[in-house]
């Protein structure tokens, strides 16, 4: 999914109040499409609608489908073509076609497997929804598609009947140290598509007028890690220099799945880092995790351009790249 929404979880909600829900999701694109591949809308059996599957375009189409399939309890496969002129008046420049599969809650897609995909998705557990178009099966499944997890690439596998649907949780970024850099890379990171959290016990720092609209903690790092969770789609940037802020953040993300652990410092910082963590008993493999200093070797010279040579090394990581 392109970001984490609140789409099957509507729907699920529909269906408990008695409204009736179905959820239509993009399986297919060609050309320019306005929305990627799994890519949700949920309509009510009151025509009441959230999200979207073509950015304006089929929606009306969409949602008329959705209600006779609701009557019918039948699933549908759509296909319209989006014009040059419709493309652009959603900020495309030109149009493209798209494919919509078409799910009533309840009578295709089983009430209890939606419910299971709703919990994965609150409890960050990464899920794919697995349907067979052609013979109407469908499943939760955790394995056997790492490569579309890992590209959180949703889309139909080689026999052109499998669908899949991937569920990642979220992208996270810890950032501790409410400084310079911070100030440039919570705003870089929302918009690549990560949820920014800024931990700093220092409140002068990790104020309000200086990260407005942001969410702080002002609690020591590994405490607030601990609160926080750490899983596969959470990166931990860290950035005060201080040994006493960043070790013990440093230590719980060395035990834990976190994609990415990127630590501030120069060459000769970051050999004292290593040789502290050594002392604690972590291995080499386990400290060979850390980017330090952080950043791709861009040449990067001030706050911005070291916040962007952050966010690139973060994406290499998480898409299997070296970084």
């Amino acid at each position: 999914m392109d970001r984490f929404d609140n789409i099957p979880e509507t729907a699920l909600d529909w269906h408990r109040k008695g409204k009736g829900a179905v959820l239509a999701t993009v399986v297919e694109t060609w050309g320019s499409a306005p929305r990627r591949v799994g890519s949700q809308l949920a309509i009510s059996g009151a025509g009441e609608i959230e999200g979207s599957v073509s950015g304006g375009c089929v929606e009306g189409a969409v949602v008329v489908e959705a209600l006779e399939a609701l009557e019918t309890g039948e699933q549908r496969l759509l296909e319209f073509g989006v014009s040059d002129g419709d493309a652009f008046a959603v900020g495309l420049a030109c149009g493209g076609t798209i494919r919509v599969l078409v799910e009533p809650v309840g009578k295709v897609m089983p009430e209890d497997m939606l419910e299971d995909l709703v919990a994965s998705r609150s409890q960050r557990r990464a899920v794919a929804y697995v349907v067979n178009t052609g013979t109407g099966a469908r499943e939760l499944a955790r394995e056997g598609f790492e490569q579309r997890f890992l590209m959180d690439r949703s889309g139909f596998e080689e026999d052109g009947q499998t669908f899949v649907a991937i569920h990642n949780p979220p992208l996270r970024m810890l950032i501790v140290g409410a400084v310079h850099i911070a100030q440039a890379l919570v705003p870089m990171a929302r918009i690549v598509g990560y949820d920014p959290i800024l931990i700093d016990p220092r409140e002068a720092f990790g104020s309000q007028s200086r990260f407005p609209g942001e969410r702080i903690l002002h609690d020591w790092p590994d405490e607030a890690v601990k609160t926080l969770g750490l899983d596969a789609r959470t990166a931990l940037v860290l950035l005060t220099h201080d040994p006493k802020l960043d070790d013990p953040a440093l230590e719980a993300a060395l035990r834990s799945e976190v994609f990415y652990i990127g630590a501030l410092g120069s060459s000769r910082t970051h050999a004292k880092r290593v040789e502290r963590l050594a002392e604690k008993g972590f291995s080499g493999n386990e400290i060979g995790r850390i980017h330090g200093p952080v950043g791709l070797d861009i040449g990067a010279a001030g706050p911005s351009e070291i916040a962007l040579s952050i966010l690139a090394q973060a994406t290499a990581i998480l898409r299997g790249k070296h970084g």
